[in-house]
């Protein structure tokens, strides 16, 4: 093995560890930090890839933000960071069981894409990667759906706070 492939497995076994526990915590602040932990692992990947601006903009608007947007939330929902009702539903064991069926057949799907074995092609020298980013993400052939649909989803978020965090005593 490669030292570059070690580096991604430990990083992936990170990104996966802190995944699970984010979801499997029940402290509110635990489980945001161990969410930019797996942001993070996610930027590393960024690195490993030889994308500097996703790994700078990763860290920066997702750590950053979702470091914020976990403080605010705490701070304006008055609550306490712990929780104290169950974690789980009678459904987990199926919930596994399905989440475990897919995993197998995504893997047995993409073993038998010749995709792994193709090597990826070199980018030219005269590309910028960053302008073509650029490009990408307000083409309607490319990005500009989805990155819509994410804005949209992140300003309903944002309503949803609001209203949960509301007090309606005082109105």
């Amino acid at each position: 093995m490669t030292p570059l492939q070690i580096i991604f497995l430990i990083t992936s076994v990170g990104i996966l560890g802190s995944a699970l526990m984010v979801v499997t915590t029940r402290n509110l602040v635990h489980a945001a930090l161990w969410l930019v932990v797996s942001l993070f692992g996610v930027a590393v990947l960024y690195v490993m890839l030889s994308a500097a601006f996703l790994a700078v903009a990763q860290v920066v608007i997702y750590i950053g933000a979702i470091a914020i947007l976990m403080i605010f939330a705490i701070m304006l929902t008055r609550r306490v960071a712990k929780d104290s009702g169950p974690q789980t539903n009678p459904n987990w064991t199926w919930a596994v069981v399905v989440a475990a069926a897919l995993f197998g057949g995504l893997t047995w799907l993409l073993s038998s894409w010749n995709g792994f074995s193709t090597p990826i092609p070199e980018l030219s020298s005269r590309a910028d990667p960053l302008s073509q980013l650029g490009q990408a993400l307000v083409s309607p052939n490319a990005y500009v759906l989805p990155f819509e649909v994410a804005s949209v989803l992140l300003l309903s978020a944002l309503i949803g706070a609001i209203m949960v965090a509301w007090d309606r005593r005082s109105g």
